[in-house]
């Protein structure tokens, strides 16, 4: 709901949910109506920055660094994109997170120092292939008009950049709408637009309302 600060929702829309916590390809035929259609099997994306920024000694969260020293190396230790080519929309991505780690660990038990800017880059490299790839392989199947990009990973710019270039060659009738920088790891500001969408669809819980994780929300079709 962060994206319509920036456009008008059309439906049916794709929606590419990428964050700590979740990384998901979500159909929404409509308001309130939606179908989660490939979703992470194990590590979420942010989940796997914030894992392999410990190794590198980078502060939590460790996306917005991981990002910016990404963008200052290259691709050269080519790490594995999972499941990119399975005739799914899921992800994993705990794989490439004990990829990166062993490749470091081996490093400092030989005493070889790496480059921290193309580690990053390499990374970043093989998350950003694989959420594209899946994400246009989605529009291919699924009638949609718009794609929303959302959840704190959609603040990388490299993900931004990946999509961009994708959605201008492969979907140029489908427009793209991106949570603003500034919305991107809000989650009090998520909650508050998913909840005030409950409410205009008639959605009430009562005041013994308690919190629950898996809870499943809005309509599954």
């Amino acid at each position: 709901y962060a994206a319509r600060y920036v456009g008008e929702f059309k439906y049916p829309q794709m929606a590419l949910l990428v964050s700590g916590g979740h990384t998901e390809l979500v159909y929404m035929k409509a308001e309130h109506e939606f179908e989660i259609i490939g979703e992470t099997r194990d590590d979420a994306a942010g989940e796997a920055y914030d894992k392999i920024g410990r190794v590198l000694g980078v502060n939590y969260p460790a996306g917005k660094t991981i990002d910016e020293w990404a963008a200052k190396g290259e691709d050269n230790f080519h790490f594995p994109r999972a499941m990119e080519k399975e005739a799914n929309y899921d992800f994993s991505f705990s794989g490439l997170k004990s990829a990166f780690i062993n490749t470091v660990h081996n490093a400092d038990q030989r005493g070889e120092k790496l480059n921290k800017y193309d580690l990053a880059a390499s990374f970043q490299q093989s998350v950003v292939d694989v959420l594209a790839e899946k994400t246009m392989r989605a529009l291919d199947r699924y009638p949609v008009k718009q794609l929303i990009l959302a959840g704190g990973v959609a603040a990388n710019h490299g993900l931004r950049s990946r999509l961009d270039h994708d959605m201008h060659k492969y979907h140029p009738d489908v427009t793209m709408l991106q949570a603003p920088l500034k919305l991107c790891g809000d989650n009090a500001a998520m909650i508050g637009a998913a909840g005030y969408m409950c409410y205009q669809h008639g959605d009430r819980a009562g005041m013994d309302l308690n919190a629950e994780p898996g809870l499943m929300y809005g309509r599954m079709k």
